[in-house]
């Protein structure tokens, strides 16, 4: 007859063994997460000299052997972001290098431990600061200054013309852009309190609000005299936002997009976006670009602004997940696919 194993042993044996399950579930999921997070492209920190100061940033390239690739340059939307957007550019980098593609992007000013402040910049000062990553680019002898083209998301709507008209570029992909400020912000507004089923009452008052604080900007007044005609009450405005919104808040891209006429461009616009009015954008968009005939709209309904499933935008655990565990799941259908083909069908015959 076998012996009958003690409990306490019996006890230790089993804590062992759940120890050994849990390092061995653990161990299978990093893999997962390694081999989703194990992009096929090659990345390098550069630093690019501008204006006096450093712009730290990333180069990716293509594995494909080749000795000059085209380039796109990103362009960031609103907000302190670095040179990877928290990591959620490289899905996108990597459907570049697949299309035979580098891409380029640095930290804002003041982000990452970069020199400066982002928030002192206007619309013009970034179009510039592109415009000299471009010219750095261009020196390079693993790039093809004739393929350089640009992407930008949301706020970069009011950047990426303003570059074109400063420099050569061979195609943009614009996403989610904007088109007028004011405009926008006023979409943004009545978007968000119509999602938070706001009564008739706060609408107005919220209006009311928005209202003045235009006012106040058009007759340029202090971050002092908005914080005294706001009651105190500033909904997390600094002093330095302030001074950006200031600077910016007149910005328009409807003559600047005249500078990408007969460039290719897409358009990527979000079905579910209550941060631009993607009818109003692709309607200036049409306008101004149409009749040229190198214009490309890409609709994907189940995005929300920054081209996120919206599915998986609504839920923050799912958002965390999925970028852990699936990242390139992020996107909405077809978003890493569409840009992919479209620089494919490009060609080397982008230069303007």
């Amino acid at each position: 007859m076998r012996p009958k194993v003690p409990s306490r042993r019996r006890g230790f044996r089993v804590v062992a063994w759940s120890l050994v399950a849990a390092l061995v579930m653990a161990a299978g999921l990093g893999g997962v997460v390694l081999w989703q997070h194990t992009y096929a492209m090659v990345e390098q920190r550069v630093s690019i000299r501008h204006g006096g100061h450093t712009l730290h940033g990333v180069l990716t390239l293509p594995r494909d052997g080749r000795g000059r690739h085209g380039l796109v340059v990103y362009v960031h939307g609103d907000g302190p972001v670095d040179a990877t957007h928290g990591d959620g550019y490289r899905p996108l980098w990597e459907a570049n290098a697949k299309a035979g593609y580098a891409s380029l992007s640095w930290h804002k000013p003041g982000v990452a431990g970069a020199p400066g402040d982002w928030l002192g910049q206007s619309m013009d000062d970034r179009a510039d600061e592109a415009a000299a990553a471009i010219a750095w680019a261009r020196r390079r002898p693993d790039i093809d200054g004739d393929r350089i083209g640009l992407w930008g998301a949301s706020q970069a709507g009011w950047v990426v013309p303003k570059v074109a008209a400063r420099t050569r570029v061979g195609f943009v992909v614009a996403v989610s852009p904007a088109v007028n400020w004011l405009r926008q912000g006023r979409f943004h507004l009545l978007a968000e309190l119509r999602a938070d089923g706001a009564s008739p009452a706060v609408v107005k008052k919220e209006v009311a609000r928005s209202d003045a604080t235009r006012r106040l900007l058009e007759r340029g007044a202090s971050f002092a005299e908005y914080v005294r005609a706001m009651d105190g009450d500033t909904r997390g405005m600094t002093a330095a936002r302030w001074g950006f919104v200031a600077r910016n808040y007149t910005a328009d891209a409807t003559r600047d997009l005249r500078a990408l006429r007969g460039v290719p461009v897409l358009l990527a616009l979000a079905g579910q976006d209550v941060n631009v009015d993607t009818a109003d954008t692709e309607r200036v968009y049409r306008q101004v670009l149409g009749a040229q005939g190198a214009l490309r709209v890409a609709h994907h309904p189940d995005a929300g602004h920054s081209l996120v499933r919206r599915t998986v935008e609504r839920s923050e655990l799912r958002t965390t997940l999925t970028a852990l565990f699936a990242p390139r799941a992020l996107f909405a259908d077809g978003f890493l696919d569409g840009q992919r083909h479209f620089l494919q069908g490009l060609g080397r015959s982008t230069a303007r």
